[in-house]
């Protein structure tokens, strides 16, 4: 139980770990909202490249 508590789930854990996203730096809600989105964005993208990937190197 201790162990769960300290963990991240899912996308925000490999953001953390993996991307070393640690905390927001803008201020105020739209420049917070928008660094979310852009981060987002670029994990999306990562993960939409490591797919097309694996599909070039499958066929």
């Amino acid at each position: 139980r201790m162990n769960r508590s300290i963990q991240a789930e899912g996308t925000f854990g490999i953001l953390k770990t993996d991307r070393w996203y640690k905390k927001i730096v803008r201020r105020g809600s739209d420049a917070v909202r928008m660094e979310i989105f852009l981060v987002s964005i670029g994990h999306n993208l990562y993960k939409y490249y490591n797919k097309k990937q694996k599909m070039r190197q499958a066929a």
